[in-house]
């Protein structure tokens, strides 16, 4: 994917568009003393968009924030990690509105302008006594920096924060396009245990808005997996506020593509820290498809390597076990020729048409000790290519998730 025309990375996460701010509060729904709400909160009206779990199973707030994004506008996000609020009840729908209700009541909006969002344990009633001070707290805390302290405070197993804003020029205008995502367990492709709240001060139709976001969420998150486990309450929303004062993109055209990009480059460079900070991940893991002859084909195959967990043991034991990587190809469901494929470990070409090669373990070695290991595997059958991100699979990946709960 060619990403097209000049950005540049600057601070501030979500709240570096102009016109952004974001407050967040300690409620002890997770552990007492760590911040565990966050609100988002435009200062403007703004167009919106989002895109949310394939997972049959939908937790409360995503279904709240679904029925609330069909006028194409939102004005502020409420978030609470430590608890997923799925399966529930008609107790979880009520709970969700109530946080709708409590950011609106704070912020002097309806509740359709609110999204909901939750992340944690599944089944677990919520502790409303606690959250709502907490939505109450974290709007009263809303601050133009805030941007860093709420990428901690939507945190569950994951290690460290994840927020990144690029800067573009939009038609002699500058424009802003900022993000936030949390997800380190129950990721897998088509979303996962993961949320990812997006910004940008640029003046953008609903509908070009959703079109930008469908295509950067289809190259990145949607090719990352860490366990193969897709969650009840995923979500990547957008809201969009205009102050950027471009002119105002209504479709495809220059601007747009120069906009989605912007947009790709922040959803691939959160996903990869998705991926990275995968629960109990040593490295981050990519995988590339070189000439497929369909991109479903390169996708598929892509992703099928990267969530298979013999070859994410293999890279966790420092293995250079090609034929778990030609295996998991083998079943993705893509169309290949196995007697054309190459395949190589970083530099180090490891397998060709389809077997096996005299290539240099020391140097394959040297290669799985890195904290980026790449994957490739040339189908010579087409022009069509894709990468997926995905991590290793660790003893205390086991661990975590053995106890999660207590």
């Amino acid at each position: 994917m060619d990403l097209k025309g000049k950005m540049e990375f600057v601070n501030g996460g979500v709240t570096a568009a102009a016109g952004f701010l974001a407050g967040t509060a300690a409620a002890s729904i997770k552990t007492q003393n760590k911040r565990d709400v966050a609100v988002l909160y435009s200062t403007v009206p703004a167009t919106a968009a989002g895109v949310f779990t394939l997972n049959k199973v939908k937790a409360a707030p995503v279904q709240l924030s679904i029925s609330h994004l069909a006028g194409g506008a939102a004005r502020a996000v409420v978030v609470n990690s430590g608890n997923a609020n799925a399966c529930n009840g008609e107790q979880g729908f009520k709970d969700a509105r109530d946080m709708a209700k409590a950011a609106a009541d704070a912020l002097g909006l309806s509740e359709q302008a609110v999204l909901v969002a939750s992340t944690g344990v599944i089944g677990r009633k919520m502790p409303m006594e606690k959250i709502l001070p907490g939505i109450r707290a974290a709007c009263d805390a809303l601050s133009a920096t805030g941007g860093a302290p709420a990428a901690q405070a939507i945190m569950t197993t994951d290690t460290f924060p994840k927020e990144v804003a690029v800067r573009l020029q939009l038609g002699g205008k500058t424009v802003t396009v900022g993000g936030m995502a949390k997800g380190s367990g129950m990721i897998h492709p088509n979303l996962a245990t993961m949320l990812c709240f997006l910004t940008t001060d640029a003046e953008i139709t609903s509908g070009a808005l959703k079109q930008a976001l469908q295509y950067a969420v289809d190259q990145s998150f949607n090719l990352v997996t860490v366990d193969g486990d897709t969650s009840t309450n995923d979500m990547v929303s957008i809201m969009a506020n205009g102050l950027a004062q471009n002119e105002k993109i209504e479709g495809v055209g220059p601007d747009y593509e120069h906009f989605r990009d912007a947009l790709t480059k922040i959803c691939i460079k959160l996903a990869m820290d998705v991926a990275r900070d995968g629960e109990g991940a040593t490295k981050l893991l990519e995988v590339v498809v070189l000439n497929a002859a369909t991109e479903r084909d390169a996708r598929l195959a892509a992703r099928t390597v990267a969530g298979s967990s013999l070859v994410k043991a293999a890279v966790f034991g420092r293995d250079a076990n090609w034929g778990r990587v030609i295996c998991a190809a083998g079943y993705s469901g893509a169309e290949f020729d196995p007697e054309r494929v190459d395949i190589f470990l970083g530099d180090e070409k490891v397998a060709e048409n389809g077997g096996s090669l005299d290539f240099s373990e020391e140097r394959a070695l040297e290669i799985l000790k890195k904290d980026t290991v790449v994957i490739t595997l040339d189908f010579k059958a087409g022009p069509f290519s894709a990468t997926s991100w995905g991590c290793d699979l660790s003893y205390d990946y086991v661990k975590i998730n053995a106890d999660y709960r207590t």
